[in-house]
């Protein structure tokens, strides 16, 4: 994830995202699996229904402001 946020121009560290995906866990927007691979564990994490309606809603804020700012 680290390296897919960087691919966009952003930098990141580990300690700055792994408690953001711990609070979206928490309130329940996001999901998250553990599975055992070769001895490590690996957390996969998923978008819950109220994440995406969160997600949705954040969206169309974030254009709203990009149609005010640029209009």
């Amino acid at each position: 994830m680290i390296e897919e946020l960087k691919h966009h121009g952003y930098e990141i560290s580990p300690g700055t995202l792994y408690p953001i995906l711990h609070s979206l866990c928490k309130e329940g927007l996001l999901s998250v699996e553990e599975q055992n691979v070769k001895g490590k564990i690996r957390k996969y994490y998923s978008i819950t229904k109220d994440g995406e309606e969160v997600l949705k809603r954040a969206k169309e804020k974030a254009l709203e402001l990009i149609n005010e700012i640029g209009g």
